[in-house]
């Protein structure tokens, strides 16, 4: 962590440096193009030979013999220059030296919320001189432009792929299209994209079909892809896995009557019945409220020549889970150890929630011990509900200890672990404790983002005589190139108001128009007060106040 920030301080002062001897107003630095700071420079004076001569020691084997290098500093550049007003084929210039297809299938792949950006990338290395892109970067690519819901590009580039004749498109292309329209709640485009499929040479199949329902389905969309199956269910030959994704559409969404239905057509239609619909219908009954029903299914099954499997029973221990009965979630638990079935992690979470829940952190550590005894490894959301339970009643000792067993059961920490321990530290004043948490995280390989920064810069705004600590994160999040959310930066200004610093706010603000990055230069007018924002949106407070999905674990006083 240390070095990086060194890094990144070397080469934000660097940048600092030359944007003040600019004659532009904003300064979009071009990192280690040594070349023009030699001839920029060294008539002035300001460096002397041997100055040069240890840049370009630093410099040349970033740009040229490090591919890691040039991977992080590509994607810096497109996320600096993600506007698409923003000259990025100027400040990719100087790495067209190093292009490979291995360090374009990188930098698309650590940049995949940048939809514009990594097309433009794509675009610019397809121009260089004996440069041609593999067909991993291709699917990458249209996955991307699909998940930040870029559509019209994305179909622009499928025309082009199609009429350049270089790259030839396949069903799994299609799948990723569907589930991307789906995502975006766009279910009408997806069921488009699924008849457009001939445009592009690819005749849909019943596979292309089960993976459009399962799209559909997974984001609760059953009705259309209902009514969808019900037109074209003639021009194909359902398979009983079609039938079943619908099944399990209908089940998440309670209504198990449907189910049953689907069921019944089944059976009419003389599809043999497997464990997978049966386990389908039964789920598809608990969930809506019906667990004495399903359990009478249940000991049905030995008349169909079915036989329980793991799953067949973690059915049942949800649904007594659901209903906060945890008695009958570990009699049901006590029943798979005698048949040997093992279940899966997420079963074993859904029982350490309500362990949580009900105040019973013991049992729910002795469940850990029991996991890995049993030969199940715990992940990180095992933890992270026992974590959110010690965060919320500030048990620091025993939340450390926690983090000390995640290390030695050899399970890293994500951003929801360090984001609720660095809020319950600083909220109760043990500053050297988060210092202490914060300085580990690059050693265990994570790097902090816009969110966690923002647990810090919050939590020290709230606390008397910390607006400098406050201050100095911000900056460091400024000069590492990460955006801060618009709710930081005001929170930020407003306390150094309140104290009357207005001139910190505007040193703070030239900081940021002065950074590589344009999202933090645009950002800046918020920090000044040129821009009159109410606050940020809803989604960054709730990366700040509520950074667990079982926000039940956390109690309204522990906003702080």
């Amino acid at each position: 962590m240390a070095v990086k920030m060194f890094l990144s301080k070397t080469r934000t002062s660097l940048s600092l440096f030359l944007c003040q001897h600019s004659s532009s107003p904003t300064c979009h630095f071009q990192p280690f193009r040594v070349s023009s700071i030699s001839s920029s420079f060294s008539t002035n004076g300001f460096w002397t030979n041997n100055s040069l001569q240890s840049l370009r020691y630093f410099s040349q084997p970033i740009l040229q013999n490090n591919p890691t290098n040039n991977v992080n500093e590509i994607c810096r550049v497109l996320s600096d220059y993600r506007s698409p007003h923003h000259d990025i084929e100027s400040a990719l210039n100087p790495f067209s030296t190093t292009i490979s297809t291995d360090l374009v299938e990188q930098v698309l792949k650590r940049c995949k919320n940048l939809g514009v950006s990594a097309y433009r990338f794509f675009l610019w290395a397809e121009k260089l001189q004996n440069f041609s892109h593999s067909k991993d970067s291709y699917d990458i690519l249209i996955n991307i432009l699909g998940s930040n819901k870029q559509f019209p590009l994305l179909w622009d580039f499928l025309t082009e792929i199609k009429e350049d004749g270089v790259h030839q498109l396949r069903h799994e292309n299609f799948w990723n299209i569907f589930r991307a329209y789906a995502r975006a709640n766009l279910p009408g485009d997806a069921i488009r994209a699924f008849k457009r499929m001939k445009e592009f040479d690819l005749k849909p199949g019943v596979t292309d079909l089960d993976n459009l329902l399962f799209a559909l389905c997974k984001r609760k969309l059953v009705k259309p892809a209902q009514e969808f199956f019900d037109k074209v269910k003639l021009e194909f030959d359902p398979s009983p896995k079609t039938c079943t994704i619908l099944m399990m559409g209908w089940g998440d969404l309670g209504a198990s009557d449907e189910t049953r239905k689907l069921f019944d057509e089944m059976l009419e239609r003389g599809c043999k019945m497997d464990l997978v619909a049966f386990n389908t219908l039964l789920e598809s009954i608990c969930r809506g409220g019906k667990p004495a029903e399903a359990y009478k299914l249940f000991r049905e099954m030995g008349s169909c020549n079915l036989k329980p499997d793991a799953f067949t029973y973690s059915i049942f221990i949800h649904a007594a889970c659901e209903a906060d009965d945890i008695h009958s979630a570990i009699r049901v638990l006590d029943r798979m150890k005698r048949y040997n079935l093992v279940p899966k992690v997420f079963t074993f979470n859904t029982i350490i929630k309500l362990y949580v829940k009900n105040e019973q952190q013991d049992e729910a550590y002795l469940l850990l011990d029991e996991m890995i005894e049993g030969g199940v490894n715990p992940d990180v959301w095992s933890y992270n509900a026992i974590l959110a339970f010690h965060c919320n009643r500030t048990e620091v000792n025993q939340a450390l200890k926690l983090i000390s067993k995640m290390e030695k059961d050899s399970c890293l920490p994500d951003r929801h672990t360090y984001n609720m321990l660095l809020k319950m530290l600083i909220r109760v004043g043990r500053f050297d404790r988060a210092m202490g948490v914060w300085e580990s995280m690059g050693e265990k390989g994570f790097f902090p983002s816009a969110s966690t920064y923002a647990v810090v810069v919050h939590g020290f705004c709230k606390k008397k005589g910390r607006t400098e600590d406050a201050c100095k994160f911000f900056e460091m999040m400024v000069d590492e190139g990460i955006p801060p959310y618009r709710s930081t930066c005001k929170l930020l200004r407003d306390r150094l108001l309140s104290l009357g610093l207005e001139e910190k706010t505007q040193i703070l603000a030239d900081k940021m128009q002065r950074s590589t990055s344009c999202t933090i230069q645009e950002l800046s007018s918020t920090m000044s007060g040129e821009e009159d924002i109410d606050g940020g949106s809803r989604k960054e407070d709730e990366e700040v106040q509520k950074p667990m999905w079982y926000a039940h674990c956390e109690s309204e006083s522990s906003d702080g």
